[in-house]
């Protein structure tokens, strides 16, 4: 069974994963410590000695460890860490980037206990690289306090580090990593496995976090997991100071099971629209991703060049070819959601077809579900509807919105909703979503979806699971969970490389009959 590689040992299937900002996560710390009798310095040592277990268990043969030591408590971190291993009879060298004297109250204590045990340590200051034939290396010079690009001097540190070719260990969040989007500050420690403390860290689960993090360990350091009625209101104040990290089981779970005494009509009628002349492939794909998932009826109107084409490739379906606004009209009236976008173009008979469309959903208050050129036709319109959800990918999204940044995945989702209403979904390695009231990750996926056709099959998922009448909010988080997590059973059983957007559609079949969930 295939799950992300980052969240393999996260996901619950009841209990929710939360995923916070920096800010939230200090702001806990903080709590805890002035709360809860727990010091500083005992925090820092159930965190150093987190991370020495990780060491241990997964590198046993390891002998030699290097520790970069930087500022802050993530410094303090790293000397814990290096006297224990020390202590447990390993050859380490601290690596000290900020001189010690710098360093301050827990992080000083943690240095000194350092300073006793048998750790080599040496400036980085003026010396040559780190070429020693070590093991492991611990990153712990920066945490989540980064907000700007690295200095020159850490960027140096990280750039040699990453050219060590042994595992390296991060420490809470791979240095050079943004905490709260994901984005690299320069360039990242590329990390084996991150130890991560109190809570998840947003940054880890999107854009280039996963490919920084490596794998992810969550230590809670004794801290309860419910203190986020403690949370200052200037950390609430942000709506995704904490975000949900969605479980495809625990979404299945509100998916009804199917009654005996049904019809067609039950399940619902999807009408997509899609298919320019010479452009069939698209919207082909959307529809058998409907009909795999439990749509009732699915209705094409596309292109009169090909019409008759899409019925003999899949004879389920009901297509028709559209030249006038009176073809497309009777279609809408039939429908009980609509999906237009693949494979639709931008010339005139788009344009037409996209109109028509738009204004069917806005009188009937129809579900809509816009993907592709049907996001880049309604970059034209300024308007704002409640009923329809929108799937662009980063670059779709910067042409919809100008200013829009591919570095903070979360500011871009929740600017688009509030340009264009309705529910978003914003496509990449950690699909994020905002419906304005709260945002969603989702957890699934890998690199070899990054193919043509993947968005057309998941625009058929939503749409479906629309028709079968789950609500707006949830066929967006249920639609994504699937087809992420269908493109991870594919890259399990035969790899990431080479899959086809239509590889997915016999795994969504069994994924929305309960089979190969878990």
């Amino acid at each position: 069974m295939a799950q992300s590689q980052i969240m393999a040992h996260e996901i619950s299937d009841t209990a929710a994963v939360w995923l916070y900002t920096g800010a939230a996560v200090r702001a806990l710390d903080a709590w805890a410590i002035a709360n809860l009798d727990i010091s500083g310095l005992r925090l820092m040592r159930r965190a150093a000695q987190s991370c020495v277990r990780v060491i241990t268990s997964r590198w046993p043969e390891a002998r030699r460890i290097a520790v970069f030591c930087g500022k802050g408590n993530n410094a303090g971190d790293g000397y814990l860490i290096a006297g224990i291993l020390s202590e447990m009879g390993h050859d380490v060298h601290v690596f000290e980037v900020s001189p010690p004297e710098k360093l301050t109250r827990d992080a000083r204590s943690a240095y000194e206990f350092c300073s006793q045990t048998n750790c080599q340590r040496t400036s980085v200051h003026g010396r040559e690289n780190a070429s020693e034939p070590f093991e492991v290396v611990v990153d712990a010079l920066l945490g989540t306090g980064l907000s700007g690009p690295l200095r020159e001097d850490y960027q140096a540190v990280v750039d040699e580090m990453n050219t060590l070719s042994v595992p390296i260990l991060a420490v809470d969040l791979p240095t050079g990593l943004c905490a709260d989007s994901g984005a690299q500050l320069g360039r990242a420690v590329n990390a084996s496995v991150t130890v991560t403390f109190i809570g998840r860290k947003r940054g880890l689960y999107t854009a280039d976090g996963p490919d920084c993090a490596g794998e992810i360990v969550f230590e809670g350091l004794g801290v309860p997991d419910d203190l986020d009625r403690h949370l200052p209101e200037e950390v609430t104040a942000d709506p995704g100071y904490r975000i949900p990290c969605l479980s495809l089981p625990k979404l299945l779970s509100g998916f009804p099971a199917r009654a005996r005494n049904t019809h067609k009509y039950t399940f619902g009628h999807v009408l997509l629209i899609g298919g320019n002349e010479g452009m069939p492939g698209a919207i082909l794909m959307s529809a058998e991703a409907a009909l795999r998932t439990g749509a009732g009826l699915v209705s094409v109107a596309t292109h009169p060049s090909h019409a008759s084409y899409l019925v003999t490739r899949r004879p389920e379906l009901m297509c028709r070819g559209v030249e006038k606004e009176a073809d497309l009209a009777s279609m809408l009236d039939a429908a009980s959601v609509v999906a237009i976008g693949p494979g639709l173009g931008r010339d005139p008979w788009a344009e037409r077809c996209h109109s028509v469309a738009l204004d069917h959903c806005r009188a009937s208050g129809k579900p809509m579900v816009i993907d592709a050129d049907g996001l880049n036709l309604l970059d034209r319109q300024a308007r704002i509807e409640e009923n329809w959800i929108l799937t662009p990918h980063p670059g779709e999204a910067e042409r919809m919105l100008t200013g829009s940044s591919r570095g903070d995945r979360f500011d871009a989702v929740r600017r688009l909703q509030s340009h264009f209403g309705g529910h978003v979904l914003l496509k990449g390695a950690g699909t994020t979503i905002y419906d304005g009231k709260g945002h969603a990750l989702c957890p699934y996926g890998n690199p070899g979806m990054s193919v043509a056709g993947m968005g057309d099959v998941l625009t058929g998922v939503i749409a479906s699971l629309c028709a079968q009448r789950v609500a707006p909010e949830d066929a967006i988080r249920l639609g994504v969970c699937l087809h992420s997590f269908a493109g991870d059973i594919v890259a399990g059983s035969e790899g990431p490389r080479g899959m086809f957007a239509t590889d997915l559609l016999p795994v969504l079949k069994r994924l929305v009959n309960g089979l190969d969930v878990g």
